[in-house]
């Protein structure tokens, strides 16, 4: 798929047991798959930058999660992390990766396991697939992950515990308070057309209740129930990335992750907040080109 410089088109479609999800594919379809999970409130849009300086060496995947950016958007939706594993379990399956060894939409073998790459909350749909629905990577790349109790700020607390009350805001006072959520993710600030576009999805007439209904389904339990088992994830190499500046989830938590994981590498983005991808694009791809080239005896070590 080719996408112009200024453009992010999710031209595929899935349909999950939580809706139908929208993906793409970039690269040669032969060259190692990587698969690239986004976080909340955002979408793959965050990934676009990174994924394209990869896609020349790598068959990149992106797509966003039900409830999120292009996919769809419904009352009654199941968007808990929950189900976005067992949806990115479902993917993995469709594109042939999760070594079956059947070929899936994807241009996967079914006999070759991807490298994962996830941000924030997609940390924990990554983990919680590898560890409860038996995905398997060739390696994993965390990203600022939402990993380890606690989370979730007195803000991402008090929408979710209210979220009836803040999805009947008027529409301009609904996109103010997401536009200021949004930018908070950022140390320097994001670019005021990058800031729309992530943005945007939250305020059509589906987007409004989308963005209060996923945060009102996540909650900690879903890293509770995994979070005393990451010293199982032992086989292949994991490389963790932390922004120093991050305000959401503080770098100390990165330090705490590393520990809980054999062999995990840590790397420190310098001057980036929570947004990485958005923060230091060069400083992130130049880790994960060297973490995604490394031989396994390199990196650290999921399964």
């Amino acid at each position: 798929m080719t996408v112009a410089h200024d453009a992010w088109t999710l031209d595929r479609t899935f349909d999950s047991s939580s809706g139908t999800v929208r993906w793409a594919a970039l690269g040669p379809e032969d060259a190692p798959p990587v698969v690239l999970l986004h976080g909340t409130p955002f979408s793959s849009y965050v990934w676009r930058d990174i994924a394209r300086a990869l896609a020349p060496g790598h068959r990149v995947h992106v797509w966003d999660m039900p409830g999120y950016g292009a996919s769809e958007m419904r009352a009654g939706q199941d968007v808990s992390l929950a189900a976005q594993a067992r949806v990115f379990a479902e993917l993995l399956a469709h594109w042939g990766l999760d070594g079956d060894g059947v070929g899936g939409a994807g241009g996967g073998t079914g006999t070759t396991q991807p490298a994962v790459v996830a941000h924030d909350f997609g940390g924990c749909v990554a983990l919680r697939a590898h560890l409860l629905h038996g995905a398997r990577y060739a390696r994993l790349a965390l990203v600022d992950p939402v990993a380890l109790a606690p989370w979730g700020s007195p803000t991402y607390r008090l929408l979710g515990a209210h979220a009836d009350v803040f999805a009947q805001l008027p529409p301009e006072l609904h996109r103010a308070l997401v536009r200021e959520y949004v930018s908070s993710a950022s140390h320097p600030g994001l670019h005021p057309a990058t800031l729309d576009r992530l943005v945007d999805p939250w305020c059509t007439e589906a987007g409004r209740p989308a963005f209060y209904r996923q945060i009102e389904q996540n909650d900690q339990r879903y890293t509770d129930e995994v979070q005393d088992r990451y010293g199982e994830l032992g086989t292949s190499p994991i490389l963790i990335c932390w922004g120093t500046e991050d305000t959401w989830i503080p770098v100390a938590k990165g330090h705490e992750l590393a520990k809980l994981i054999p062999g995990a590498e840590l790397r420190l983005i310098e001057g980036a907040g929570h947004l990485v991808q958005e923060d230091a694009p060069a400083s992130l791809t130049a880790a994960l080109t060297r973490f995604l080239q490394a031989p396994p005896a390199q990196g650290g070590t999921a399964r």
